[in-house]
């Protein structure tokens, strides 16, 4: 493992070079998990909450995050994704949802920054959707689950 990349030699922060990396083809996907009341999860899963379709609007919310996760978080290099896609399952022994977000383009620098944007983004708006009913839902695993391409080849969470 590396030293930290956005750290001149001197400690001060400045944003990576990438003018020289090779343009491929790189994927990222990330989690996070949203733990919830049944009655909560019961009223996503029936689409009776009262702000409308939870998850369309949680998509809907990753995919636009994605997108701006530049604007986000400091020193992230803007992206043309390609694709951007999140989804949901529902685990209703353990009260949850839990969200995978993908991000894909053809660029000289990674999308994990993206994917995670993307999936912790989909948490927030389940929750800001749903706390009228359930202040206590808990946004958890926020991960990195795979990525590959570019030079440092491909990742697995293990």
């Amino acid at each position: 493992m590396g030293g930290f990349t956005h750290f001149d030699d001197k400690g001060a922060a400045h944003m990576v070079d990438v003018g020289d990396k090779d343009i491929t083809e790189r994927q990222a996907t990330a989690a996070a998990r949203i733990t919830m009341l049944p009655e909560t999860l019961v009223l996503i899963r029936d689409g009776k909450a009262k702000k409308g379709d939870v998850l369309s609007v949680a998509r809907l919310a990753g995919i636009m995050a994605a997108k701006k996760t530049p604007d986000l978080i400091p020193l992230c290099h803007p992206l043309a994704l390609t694709n951007v896609t999140v989804d949901f399952e529902l685990d209703e022994d353990a009260n949850a949802v839990d969200i995978r977000a993908t991000c894909k383009l053809k660029g000289r620098t990674g999308v994990e920054m993206e994917a995670l944007t993307a999936a912790t983004v989909a948490a927030l708006t389940i929750y800001d959707m749903c706390k009228a009913v359930d202040r206590g839902m808990e946004i958890s695993n926020a991960r990195l689950l795979e990525k590959s391409g570019g030079k440092s080849g491909p990742y697995k969470a293990s």
